[in-house]
């Protein structure tokens, strides 16, 4: 394998590129008009065009990619994460093509694609699952015999999709009938297909995620969990690496069960396996990620493990040098997903030019991005600017060099998440590792920021006030009782 075409754009073609050169292997950027200066067409070996911003037109144009791989004579693909990393219509029509899928194969994405297909698969291997209907539906009255016998409140999520699209929490019957029509509309806008699926709501969940490797010679690992609770609009936005709350006899649980949900659908390559915690640390089976996830850094960082080069490896058929044993947890990292967002009007996309784009840097930091100061922030994608990464010997130390990364990190333009990640390290709930997915409904508001920036801005005056006024007594000369001028004129 000499040249990768790398179908995605931004931080994460960035990041596959560089472990790719560092490798040996040349790459080809993709790229669409509005990524034509991007820092992932600049890095790459050789560049293609595929087309307009829209990634109809661009990034998810199938036969435009094939025919950049063809082109440029690329013998594999690696589809990062997002756009066309999950499609097995994709998957398929790269091998049909005598090209390296760098993946899984087309048959696991496709059962992993489905909530209700993937909960078949691994039903054998007496996985926990939230109690709920095993099939997907659309029918309100059987709906509503389903909430009857698992009691409220429930769940109900499109079973075609993820990302929080067609998903409702029901408090009691009456709501059912209109949250049933809404998931119902919300899954057919978003994936095409209107079946959902009902399941018992766990009151207060953590959302736990097991990283696993399969190569094509029989062998699974998993290379132990990432925590991502820290959630808006069921999106992730913080992550950490181990999660404060796990025991070592739940980790080994939770990892084998990962190992065998990939060997129910004989996975080959980097897949994430998705876990609810509830609060008596009981964990069911959630879905499996069939790809690198964005949070794949902190894995990274208490590893060792590069996971890129442990999917080109695996891609071109070479066996895991990696055992279980030899995988040992050593330090602790978190994530801060750096979107250009305001957190002052409900995360909302903010557009805009990169007037300052300055990276924070030092021991234990880690920035992956696309983007340079100057470049607009195009309405077209996904709104990440980057992933902002630390690591310390500890989870205090990996959180205070957060904290300070943060505060060195600047970028003017956009409105960013930053100070929203600012408000969730120095919380004391996140800091005493006591949180769930609701730490958003919980603790966080608009107003609370704004509070956050007022009594900051408070204490720095008290400050500034109280030197000022020892300088001012500093420099003060003494009082004299005459005047020596006064003397001299008599």
């Amino acid at each position: 394998m000499k040249k990768i075409l790398v179908a995605n754009r931004g931080e994460i073609a960035l990041r596959i590129m560089k472990t790719a050169r560092k490798m040996g292997i040349k790459t080809v950027a993709v790229y669409s008009e509005a990524d034509r200066h991007s820092p992932h067409v600049k890095f790459a070996d050789e560049a293609i065009l595929l087309g307009k911003a829209p990634s109809s037109e661009s990034y998810l144009d199938m036969e435009k990619i094939i025919k950049a791989t063809t082109q440029s004579g690329a013998e594999a693909i690696h589809p990062g994460y997002g756009f066309l990393s999950e499609n097995a219509k994709f998957a398929q029509m790269v091998r049909d093509n005598g090209i390296t899928f760098i993946g899984p194969e087309p048959h696991a994405i496709e059962v992993m694609g489905n909530k209700l297909a993937a909960k078949d698969a691994v039903r054998a291997y007496d996985i926990p699952m939230v109690p709920g209907i095993e099939e997907a539906i659309t029918d309100v009255k059987l709906a509503q015999k389903t909430a009857e016998d698992i009691g409220f409140p429930i769940l109900i999520k499109a079973a075609a999709g993820g990302g929080g699209k067609g998903m409702r929490i029901v408090e009691n019957m009456k709501e059912l009938p209109e949250q049933m029509d809404r998931a119902i509309s919300e899954a057919k806008a978003a994936f095409g297909d209107g079946s959902v699926f009902i399941e018992k709501y766990v009151g207060s969940p953590r959302h736990i995620e097991i990283q696993v490797l399969s190569d094509t010679h029989g062998n699974t690992l998993h290379l132990f969990e990432r925590e991502c609770s820290i959630q808006r609009r069921h999106q992730k936005v913080v992550e950490e690496a181990p999660s404060s709350v796990l025991t070592p006899k739940i980790r080994e649980a939770m990892g084998q069960a990962a190992i065998n949900v990939a060997r129910a659908c004989h996975y080959v390559g980097a897949g994430t396996v998705e876990f609810l915690l509830d609060e008596d640390h009981n964990f069911y089976f959630l879905e499996m990620n069939t790809r690198l996830q964005v949070e794949h850094p902190v894995t990274e960082l208490i590893t060792g493990i590069d996971l890129v080069e442990q999917q080109i490896r695996i891609a071109r058929g070479e066996e895991l040098e990696i055992r279980q044993e030899d995988l040992h947890i050593k330090g602790h990292a978190v994530e801060l997903r750096v979107y250009a967002e305001d957190p002052l009007d409900n995360f909302m996309p903010s557009i805009g030019t990169l007037e300052v784009y300055r990276q924070p840097d030092g021991s234990g930091i880690r920035v992956d991005d696309g983007f340079e100061e100057g470049m607009e922030v195009p309405i077209h994608y996904d709104p990440m600017l980057s992933k902002l990464i630390t690591y310390g010997k500890n989870r205090e130390e990996a959180i205070q060099r957060m904290v300070e990364a943060i505060a060195e990190y600047k970028i003017e333009g956009v409105a960013t998440t930053l100070p929203f990640g600012k408000f969730v390290f120095e919380h004391p709930a996140f800091t005493s590792g006591d949180f769930d997915t609701h730490f958003v409904k919980n603790y966080y508001s608009p107003e609370k920021l704004l509070d956050q920036f007022s009594e900051k801005g408070r204490i720095a005056a008290l400050v500034g006030l109280k030197l000022f006024l020892e300088k001012q007594e500093t420099l003060r000369l003494p009082e004299k009782t005459g005047s020596n001028w006064k003397l001299n004129r008599s």
